[in-house]
């Protein structure tokens, strides 16, 4: 049983949370794109620890952008500031991401486990969008309505079912920086940043 001091004080962490979420999300639109043409999708992830999760690692990586589709908000205190550094993109459903995205002319792929397509395998243009679906119920859109949707995947030999979402999307930015070295001259600017 919970105690009225602690109901109290998980009261007030949520409080606190929604507070930088709402700061951070406003000072979000001075965020500035990374020198890399991906971008993430966020598909209907659970607002908690991996959406911030990501935003850090997309900062790191260099992320164009990052497209949240659906997503409740979250506490942006585990990203360590990069929800103010990442450009974010809010949908309210897949669809709009997608043409978004499709009339950027990016080539989507989904993340998934058991397809034919692995990431190791996989030449991946400039402009790729990654789309990472809920921890529990994977992606929110019927594939069948989005044929061009290339599905992807980790090569993965343990007995595990899944990776976790932030992790998985660590790989796969990863493996985008691999195949997409940056110039030299764009490395010393980057770093004064």
């Amino acid at each position: 049983m919970v105690s009225r001091q602690e109901s109290r004080q998980r009261l007030i962490r949520h409080r606190n949370a929604m507070a930088r979420y709402h700061k951070d999300r406003q000072r979000n639109v001075l965020a500035k794109p990374g020198p890399y043409e991906f971008v993430l999708v966020l598909d209907h992830l659970k607002a908690g620890f991996n959406v911030p999760k990501l935003f850090r690692s997309g900062w790191a990586f260099g992320a164009k952008a990052i497209h949240l589709v659906n997503i409740e908000p979250f506490d942006p205190a585990p990203a360590k500031g990069a929800f103010r550094k990442v450009p974010a993109h809010f949908h309210d459903d897949f669809k709009s991401c997608y043409e978004a995205l499709t009339k950027d002319k990016y080539t989507l792929f989904r993340l998934e486990k058991n397809t034919q397509t692995q990431l190791t395998n996989c030449a991946l243009p400039q402009k790729s969008a990654f789309i990472l679906g809920n921890e529990g119920l994977g992606h929110s859109f019927n594939a069948d309505y989005y044929p061009d949707v290339v599905s992807l995947g980790i090569p993965q030999f343990g007995e595990m079912e899944s990776l976790n979402v932030s992790i998985a999307g660590s790989i796969v930015m990863y493996e985008y920086l691999r195949q997409h070295p940056l110039a030299d001259d764009v490395l010393p600017q980057m770093e004064k940043a």
